[in-house]
């Protein structure tokens, strides 16, 4: 799968995101490495605290199903640029350390940016060395 179809499943699944409070509506998709992809969007709560981003709805449904190896994740929020928040990289990194992060749109002709997740967290916490 290429980085676009990718990342229009993540766009697709940014319609069912539950954003009442604050509008920001993310979808994300996760690619395993056999190929397989689980979406997630981003679930917000009256208690801001208990709200979970897209990246890691996407993670704990494919976690859930047995699968510990991944490949890439797209993440959609519109026209609006958006990368993983701190929270969801550390979370990222306990299972695929080295993943593609893909993020559009990244200027106005609609290209998408492929970031490792190596770049956006050099040292990421990990009990076991990695």
């Amino acid at each position: 799968m290429n980085d676009r179809e990718l990342y229009k499943i993540a766009e697709e699944a940014r319609e069912n995101a539950y954003a009442p409070f604050s509008g920001f509506r993310v979808g994300a998709a996760l690619l395993t490495a056999e190929g397989k992809v689980y979406t997630g969007v981003n679930v917000e709560n009256s208690s801001y605290g208990a709200t979970i981003c897209a990246e890691r709805t996407a993670f704990v449904k494919a976690i859930s199903e047995g699968e510990r190896e991944f490949a890439a994740i797209a993440i959609s929020a519109g026209d609006v640029p958006s990368l993983p928040c701190g929270i969801c990289r550390q979370f990222m990194y306990e299972f695929a350390p080295q993943i593609r992060i893909i993020t559009g749109p990244a200027a106005e002709d609609g290209s998408l940016q492929a970031r490792s997740l190596s770049q956006l967290l050099p040292e990421g916490f990990a009990l076991e060395p990695r």
